[in-house]
């Protein structure tokens, strides 16, 4: 799979299955859609591609962006569509100007003139150009003057599969990880880099790394105690890991700590991932250090169990 960063350069193709979306968290959902999209091209010795955008429109247009958190960065998005027997990821900036382009510029300049489109894959409710202008009907009107066929993913098929990037972001809020892993077929995961912290959990015996994300607008679970896998250089560890505000010490900054079983090295400075596996609680205040110390080693022993 090849990403191309600058849709100018790209080589029109005789033969091009396409379809458009930010597919974000590419869950299992939007991977029904992309294999269609395989099997077309592959069954007519084509190409087939994925026109996906970044930043997030949101961002650029300012509709609830601030309450915006996203499933993957692009980095994550690519490496999860690697897997999927995709051609070609095209990312197209999305700034301002490109905002601006009218449905019938994007329709004759993108998809066709630089792209070489025949079979476009579009969901029921998907809106695209200037004022959001374009959508299935308009594209469907367009078809026979620019040689392509539409095909339309139907809300049925949607609603069946009943999956959406809002659902998980939700089930992520409530710290549902069980329902994430379902929607997603996977772990949900995060990564950042280990930095220092207050060293509360090694005075009671629970040593944590203190993780800060790569990127704000990455979704962060919702407070509480979880069971997780954490990979450090290629090597993978059993932990468990609380995000909150740690009442029991008047923590007054929302932090990310894991605590990583039958591990005692210096990693400060390292690029952690986190895989979350299992809900264990929701964070809750104690009235000391002790009785904190005592419900740790109850998450641990749900948390080992859990990972078995």
């Amino acid at each position: 799979m090849k990403v191309i960063e600058n849709i100018e350069g790209f080589e029109k193709l005789p033969y091009a299955a396409v379809t458009i979306g930010t597919f974000d968290g590419v869950h299992l959902g939007h991977q029904e859609i992309l294999k269609k999209v395989v099997e077309e091209a592959n069954s007519n010795e084509g190409k087939s591609i994925l026109i996906t955008f970044w930043p997030h429109p949101r961002f650029i247009l300012k509709k609830d962006a601030d309450d915006l958190k996203l499933l993957s960065t692009f980095k994550e998005k690519v490496r999860l569509l690697e897997s999927l027997g995709l051609d070609y990821v095209i990312k197209i900036p999305f700034t301002p100007k490109f905002s601006n382009l009218s449905a019938d510029e994007f329709v004759r300049t993108i998809l066709v003139d630089q792209i070489g489109t025949k079979k476009l894959y579009i969901g029921y409710d998907h809106r695209f150009g200037n004022n959001r202008e374009g959508d299935i009907q308009f594209l469907k009107g367009q078809s026979s003057k620019y040689g392509y066929e539409v095909f339309e993913i139907p809300r049925q098929d949607i609603d069946d599969i009943g999956i959406s990037s809002t659902k998980i972001r939700n089930a992520l809020h409530e710290g549902d990880i069980r329902l994430s892993h379902t929607l997603l077929g996977r772990n949900y995961s995060i990564k950042g880099l280990v930095v220092q912290g207050e060293k509360v959990g090694r005075e009671i015996g629970f040593p944590t790394a203190n993780i800060q994300i790569d990127k704000e607008y990455k979704l962060l679970p919702g407070d509480g105690a979880y069971a997780i896998i954490a990979e450090l250089d290629g090597n993978k560890f059993e932990g468990m890991l609380n995000i909150g505000f740690k009442p029991t010490v008047n923590g007054s900054q929302r932090t990310i700590e894991a605590h990583l079983f039958n591990f005692d090295e210096n990693i400060y400075g390292r690029e952690i991932t986190i895989e979350f596996v299992q809900s264990l609680r929701k964070e809750k205040k104690f009235n000391s250090l002790n009785e904190l110390k005592l419900q740790l080693e109850k998450d641990k022993a749900q948390a080992i169990d859990i990972l078995k």
